[in-house]
């Protein structure tokens, strides 16, 4: 597990928010918006990198940049992690199932996309057991361009994982753009948050920095 701080809850200006959102039927909301990736799929094609890990490289980035998409329940208290990993949904083709793969968020993109593509193709089991706390979770869905996206609940409140899902890209006037779906925990994460999330991301694949 990645280092992390517990938040003293009685100083922290998120409290009250932190409670009520905590207590609701449903505490996580999602938000689905349009990403331009017209530069950045140019770019690992030439590179000849896995389009889908490199996206997830960016995404994630971008989301551990912002304070907000880091925080989590951990035995009952609120904590702020350094660093968050990254799990992804990978489809074996023979049995059409898919399994979910860990991979720590470290190095440069190209580095991360290879050992990525890598740990995808050589594990064999489904599952390897329960995700860590400290990951964002990511699922491609490369069939289908959406425009709105669900998620199953397990029930678990204080389950805080933000999940983020991308489509099939799609051509428009010229440029290339993809569905990008966040799913966030409102203890911890508003529109505001997802919303420089986006900024961040697009920047980030539109001028290649990350």
């Amino acid at each position: 597990m990645n280092s992390y701080k517990i938040i003293d809850e009685s100083k922290w200006n998120r409290n009250f928010h932190a409670k009520i959102f905590r207590n609701s039927v449903e505490p996580a909301f999602c938000i689905t918006f349009e990403l331009e990736i017209t530069d950045f799929l140019e770019f690992v094609r030439a590179q000849k990198l896995s389009f889908t890990m490199s996206l997830i490289y960016a995404a994630a980035s971008a989301a551990n940049s912002i304070e907000n998409f880091r925080y989590r329940f951990l035995d009952g208290k609120i904590v702020l992690f350094d660093k968050v990993d990254t799990a992804f949904t990978y489809l074996d083709k023979e049995t059409e199932l898919f399994k979910v793969v860990s991979v720590p968020f470290e190095g440069s993109l190209r580095e991360y996309a290879e050992r990525a593509s890598k740990a995808a193709i050589n594990q064999k089991a489904y599952f390897t057991g329960p995700l860590g706390n400290d990951v964002f979770a990511f699922s491609s869905l490369p069939w289908i361009s959406y425009t709105h996206i669900s998620h199953t609940n397990s029930g678990a409140k204080d389950n805080a994982t933000p999940l983020f899902d991308f489509g099939k890209y799609f051509e428009r006037d010229g440029k290339t753009f993809i569905p990008f779906s966040v799913q966030a925990h409102h203890s911890f994460v508003d529109g505001l948050h997802v919303g420089r999330f986006a900024e961040a991301l697009q920047k980030s694949v539109r001028e290649l920095v990350w």
